[in-house]
């Protein structure tokens, strides 16, 4: 599938138009920032190209640009912890995008094993910034999952 998305012939049709016209960055990314559609819990926020949103728009199913492994994913695809699509906004200039999605598997989003990638809090100290991390374990080991 090879997506492409129209422009905004302007600021009035990118911000109070029906066109869906995502503003892609200069690497063809946008930023997604995925809930749980029930609570409203951040579970991630990951990146999209045109052809990783239009695939999540005709399908109902989550998927992702790997920045890192420089390919399309599909959330769910390897672990089994799906996301389905529940509903998708975009922000006022489209640059960026708000998935509420209904978790499969065991409900993680973070392939840590986290329900949410945000399991970790910043703490000021005496010392300067830490980390804390929740006392919320694991809900999957990823070796087993991922067998890397």
């Amino acid at each position: 599938m090879t997506a492409s998305f129209p422009k905004a012939s302007g600021k009035q049709e990118l911000e109070a138009g029906m066109l869906v016209a995502p503003r892609f960055d200069a690497n063809g990314l946008v930023t997604a920032v995925v809930t749980d559609a029930s609570d409203g819990t951040l579970l991630m926020v990951a990146h999209m190209n045109d052809e990783a949103l239009a695939r999540t728009i005709e399908s109902g199913q989550a998927w992702y640009w790997s920045r890192s492994r420089q390919e399309l994913w599909l959330k769910g695809a390897t672990s089994g912890e799906t996301q389905k699509v529940v509903e998708i906004r975009t922000d006022c200039d489209q640059d960026a995008i708000w998935i509420k999605v209904e978790t499969g598997g065991t409900g993680a989003a973070c392939h840590t094993g986290m329900r949410s990638c945000f399991y970790r809090r910043i703490e000021k100290t005496d010392n300067g910034p830490v980390l804390v991390r929740d006392e919320t374990p694991p809900r999957f080991d990823p070796e087993t999952v991922y067998r890397r």
